[in-house]
């Protein structure tokens, strides 16, 4: 199914499902795709049973607040219609086009306001979600959705915590919150609410868009095909999108 590469989805009736899946996306790769495809897939069943709309997107910011620099927003955009063509995932432009710095709890109160009766999901890695502390108010993303959390660690931060269950990596405020019912994201948070968390402990790809890109800069001369190591991290359109646009060249990052 063909996506809308738009903002369309704003326009579904009330008492949609909505999950956002937020990022830099620079560029997008494999991996994220494979985290709202399975989040799209694990709440389709949900959503027919409960006859109401369904709808995963891809939030690309405007920068991280985290980084010094990241591609042109609207190089970005593009390669994220590429890469989302032939699925059913959305994209959501609500970040897309702000003045940096732009935090995720304002983004999320936006998306409450703008949908006050619908079920509102925002998917993250625990390697973020362990830092929510940190985070501008991040703690208090709960007050406005509920948390889809993939339990992806790399081997260095899986050493260093050594047994801790997946519960115990998150913030303390955030621990009594969580549970093991994929039904209970599809709640419609009001007032004073709490939002629920679910960890999903399925293996996911741990791929790096640093690593993407570390990968590109070292192409002196780039190849017309996709090569054999890229070929399991990026879709073949964005491939061909960054060679065509020069795009994430040694001159670019110096």
């Amino acid at each position: 199914m063909p996506n809308n590469a738009n903002n369309h989805h704003d326009q579904t009736p009330a008492s949609a499902i909505r999950a956002y899946l937020g990022g830099s996306f620079d560029p997008v790769h494999n991996g994220h795709l494979q985290m709202a495809m399975s989040v799209y897939e694990h709440l389709s069943s949900i959503a027919q049973q409960q006859q109401r709309p369904l709808q995963v997107s891809l939030l690309p910011n405007a920068r991280s607040p985290f980084k010094d620099r990241s591609t042109n927003p609207a190089h970005r955009l593009a390669m994220l219609k590429l890469a989302t063509q032939e699925t059913p995932l959305q994209i959501s432009e609500l970040e897309l086009w702000q003045a940096p710095p732009v935090y995720t709890i304002d983004s999320v109160k936006a998306l409450r306001r703008r949908y006050p009766n619908d079920s509102l999901i925002f998917i993250m890695g625990m390697d973020s979600a362990r830092q929510l502390d940190k985070w501008q108010d991040g703690l208090q993303l709960t007050h406005y959705v509920h948390l889809w959390i993939f339990n992806r660690l790399d081997a260095h931060q899986s050493d260093s915590l050594g047994a801790t269950t997946p519960l115990y990596q998150l913030p303390t405020e955030l621990q009594g919150q969580v549970t093991a019912s994929l039904a209970d994201l599809t709640t419609v948070l009001k007032n004073d609410d709490q939002g629920r968390i679910y960890i999903d402990q399925r293996q996911v790809s741990t791929v790096s868009s640093t690593d993407i890109r570390n990968q590109l800069q070292t192409q002196s001369n780039p190849p017309d095909t996709l090569p054999k190591p890229l070929a399991q991290l990026i879709n073949p359109a964005v491939y061909h999108y960054i060679i065509a646009h020069r795009l994430y060249s040694a001159v670019q990052f110096r």
